[in-house]
C-alpha cells in the first residue's frame, strides 16, 4: 500500500523541473525561438508532441528514482541501458551538462548586454557566482530554491506570450513570413534547430532528458511513494510544455522582428512597457540561474562527494572554466549546436526507454520500469 501523497512535495517535484528546463534557452526565448516559432504553426504541433514526451519522461525518471534508490543519480542510465552503454550515457551526459552550464554563462551574458549595454562579464559573473555558492550549499537547499523561482517564471513568460499574441495577432501570418526570412542571407535569418518540426521536437526532449536523468533520479529519492514521483513529473511536464506553447505563439506573432535577435523575450516584454523589460532582464537572470546551478551539481556531484574539499575544488574549477568559455562565443550559436547535437544522442536514450517500456507490458509487466513496484 503506498504512503500518503504529499501535495507540498508534489509541487516541489513539479517546480523542480520547471526550474531546471527554463534555463538560458527558455528564458531568454532563444530555445523556444529556434526549436517551435521557426516551424510555423507546425511547431505548435513540435510543442504538443514534447508535452506529451515530457510527461513520460519526467514520471518515470522520478519513480525510478524513488524505486531503485540510486547511490548516483547518473546510475539511472546503466538501470536503462545495461553496463556498458549506460556508462557512456553518464559519462556524455556529465559532458553535456557541462556544455549546458556554458550555455548559461552565454545567455546571462547577452542578456545584460543587450538590455543594460553591460560588458558581457558582467552577466556572466553574476550566475557563475551565484551558481557556486548555491551548489555549495547542497542539494536540500538547491531544490527549495528553484523549485519556487520555476513556477514564477513561467507564469510571467505565459502572460508575456497570452499579451504578444492577442496585440499582435493581426500578424499572425508564418505562411508569408517565415519564407520570407529563411530567403534572408542577413543576421536576421531565421535559424531553426532542425530540417522539420518534428525532428526539432525530438531533438529539444532529448536534451531535456540528457539534463534531467541523473538530477530527476536523485530527486525521486526524496518521494515518499511512486504516485508522488509520477504527479510531480507529470504536472512539471505538462505545465512546462503549455508555458512553451504560448510563448512560441506569442513569439510567432512577432517573429518578423524577434528573428535574428539574441533576447527575443526582451522584445516581448518591451511591448508591454519599457520598464516592464528592464524588469524582465533580471527575471531572465533568475531563469537562468534556476538551470546553472542543478547542472553545475551535476557534474560536480558525479566526479566528488558533496561538501568534500574535492567537491569544492571541482565546482570551483568547473565555474572558472565555464566562465571563460561562455563569453567567447555567441549566444545563439551556443544553443543551435550544443543543444542540438546533443538532443539527437539524448534521443536514442528515449527510444530505449520506450522500448523497455513496451517490453514491460507486452512481455512481463513487472519489469515495466515506470509501474514496477517493490
Amino acid at each position: 500500500m503506498e504512503k500518503p501523497v504529499s501535495l507540498k512535495k508534489i509541487v516541489i517535484f513539479s517546480g523542480a523541473i520547471i526550474a531546471f528546463l527554463i534555463g538560458s534557452g527558455f528564458a531568454t526565448g532563444q530555445e523556444v525561438l529556434q526549436y517551435f516559432a521557426a516551424y510555423g504553426y507546425w511547431g505548435v504541433g513540435g510543442a504538443i508532441l514534447t508535452l506529451l514526451l515530457l510527461v513520460y519522461v519526467c514520471s518515470s525518471f522520478l519513480i525510478v528514482g524513488q524505486r531503485e534508490n540510486f547511490q548516483k543519480g547518473n546510475d539511472i542510465y546503466k538501470y536503462y541501458c545495461g553496463e556498458k552503454l549506460g556508462t557512456c550515457f553518464d559519462y556524455f551526459s556529465t559532458f553535456f551538462c557541462f556544455l549546458s552550464f556554458i550555455v548559461m554563462i552565454g545567455g546571462a551574458a547577452a542578456t545584460l548586454n543587450q538590455h543594460y549595454n553591460l560588458p558581457p562579464i558582467v552577466g556572466g559573473l553574476v550566475i557563475a557566482i551565484l551558481a557556486l555558492i548555491t551548489v555549495l550549499a547542497g542539494l536540500n537547499n538547491l531544490v527549495d530554491i528553484i523549485g519556487k523561482i520555476g513556477p514564477t517564471i513561467v507564469i510571467i513568460s505565459i502572460f508575456l506570450g497570452v499579451f504578444s499574441l492577442i496585440k499582435n495577432y493581426g500578424n499572425l501570418h508564418p505562411d508569408i513570413i517565415i519564407p520570407a526570412l529563411e530567403s534572408v542571407e542577413s543576421s536576421s535569418k531565421l535559424v531553426k534547430a532542425s530540417s522539420s518540426w518534428y525532428l526539432a521536437a525530438f531533438s529539444y526532449v532529448g536534451f531535456c532528458m540528457l539534463w534531467l536523468a541523473g538530477f530527476l533520479a536523485s530527486l525521486g529519492k526524496k518521494a515518499s511513494s511512486p504516485l508522488e514521483a509520477r504527479l510531480g513529473g507529470i504536472f512539471g511536464g505538462i505545465f512546462f510544455s503549455v508555458a512553451v506553447i504560448i510563448v512560441a505563439l506569442g513569439l510567432l506573432a512577432t517573429i518578423e522582428i524577434t528573428a535574428g535577435t539574441q533576447i527575443p523575450m526582451l522584445y516581448l516584454a518591451n511591448d508591454v512597457h519599457s520598464a516592464f523589460s528592464s524588469i524582465f532582464a533580471i527575471i531572465i537572470l533568475a531563469g537562468i540561474y534556476t538551470t546553472a546551478v542543478p547542472l553545475l551539481w551535476n557534474v560536480s556531484s558525479r566526479f566528488t562527494e558533496e561538501k568534500t574539499s574535492k567537491f569544492k575544488l571541482l565546482t570551483l574549477a568547473l565555474v572558472v572554466i565555464g566562465l571563460v568559455t561562455g563569453l567567447w562565443v555567441p549566444f545563439d550559436k551556443l544553443v543551435n549546436v550544443i543543444y542540438v547535437l546533443n538532443g539527437y544522442f539524448g534521443g536514442i536514450l528515449l527510444l530505449i526507454m520506450f522500448v523497455r517500456t513496451l517490453k514491460g507490458f507486452f512481455v512481463n509487466p513487472n519489469r515495466n520500469p515506470q509501474f514496477k513496484t517493490k
